[in-house]
């Protein structure tokens, strides 16, 4: 059996998360059961929801255990198999961790899934055709349920969320609009995104100034906004949403490390009657056959042309990782194993 470089957390965060939360180790892969397959990873994924299962806090999933290897999204190749539903050469998505093999219970429903690589990339299933891509049809399709000719925006605009939220918009006849940091994100959002705007919080110093650009850029108002950072942007927004407006809550990442986020104008919700609704994909998985098979279309034919920042070997995961924190990378964030 190969040996498996994994990355363990072995401390939690006391702030911000360090690299010497992490730990690289190398052990031997143990031999297969019965109904197992042995996967070798091609990609792993880093997402911003991992910081939060570094904690040892209250959440809608339990922390991540120390001294075991970190989870994560994971596509790769069946190299072995014990399992009559799975033949070597199988290309597949899990559940695999930071890790560079898998050993995989398969009859586990939901463990493992193939998928088709022919007109769409592996590294895709960790993107813009997996949970990310998902997430976005989840939170527009069912929650904000979008009307052609409505105005909806997306912070981290850029994103792996953010990319398919923007197609997934266009698609329904919306004025989409973005959010993102730098002139070459924003760039990136108008000519390969299809976004009809995008600002750049980052040359604006508070929320009342970014108010006034999202003025400039949503003149009829926002009708839904798909929330991934909060803080500043989320003030903003607030203050141009339309009445009976929705928010779906995806994710916080400018509270990601701690520190307390007051909303500057929460009566703006009551005052414009707005649905503001937070939400895990995970717990949504009858949707996911659906959301996929548009996903999967849009990909396929160009329409969804998501970028992805690409990290090299198991080593370069933990400051990767803590990059994507801090909004370094260009699009999905992955790590190439094979």
């Amino acid at each position: 059996m190969p040996q498996n470089k994994q990355i363990l957390l072995v401390s939690r965060p006391t702030d911000e998360a360090l690299v010497s939360n992490f730990k690289l180790i190398s052990s031997e892969t143990p031999a297969l059961q019965d109904g197992q397959v042995l996967v070798r990873h091609h990609f792993l994924s880093l997402d911003p929801y991992m910081r939060g299962r570094m904690n040892d806090a209250k959440s809608y999933a339990a922390p991540q255990a120390l001294g075991q290897t970190m989870g994560g999204g994971t596509v790769g190749e069946v190299v072995e198999s014990k399992n009559t539903q799975f033949a070597i050469g199988d290309k597949v998505v899990g559940m695999g961790g930071w890790q560079e093999y898998s050993v995989v219970d398969a009859d586990q429903p939901g463990a493992l899934r193939k998928v088709d690589t022919t007109h769409i990339p592996l590294s895709a299933y960790l993107g813009a055709v997996g949970m990310p891509g998902v997430t976005a049809w989840y939170g527009l399709v069912k929650i904000i349920e979008p009307k052609a000719g409505e105005t909806m925006v997306v912070s981290a605009a850029t994103g792996a969320v953010g990319s398919a939220f923007a197609a997934l918009s266009k698609a329904r006849g919306c004025r989409t609009v973005g959010i993102a940091g730098g002139p070459a994100k924003c760039k990136y959002a108008l000519e390969e995104l299809g976004f009809d705007v995008c600002i750049d919080y980052k040359v604006h110093s508070d929320a009342t100034s970014l108010s006034k650009a999202l003025k400039d850029a949503c003149p009829n108002g926002i009708d839904g906004y798909f929330e991934n950072v909060g803080g500043m942007v989320l003030d903003a927004v607030l203050t141009r949403m339309n009445a009976f407006g929705c928010i779906a809550v995806c994710g916080m990442i400018a509270g990601y490390n701690g520190a307390p986020m007051p909303l500057t104008y929460p009566a703006l919700i009551l005052m414009n009657r707005l649905k503001v609704q937070g939400f895990i994909v995970s717990e949504h998985m009858e949707i996911w056959p659906e959301a996929l098979q548009e996903l999967g279309k849009l990909v396929a034919t160009g329409r969804l042309r998501a970028r992805e920042s690409i990290a090299q070997g198991i080593e370069s995961a933990p400051e990767a990782f803590l990059g994507l924190l801090k909004g370094k990378n260009f699009g999905k964030q992955l790590v190439k194993l094979s």
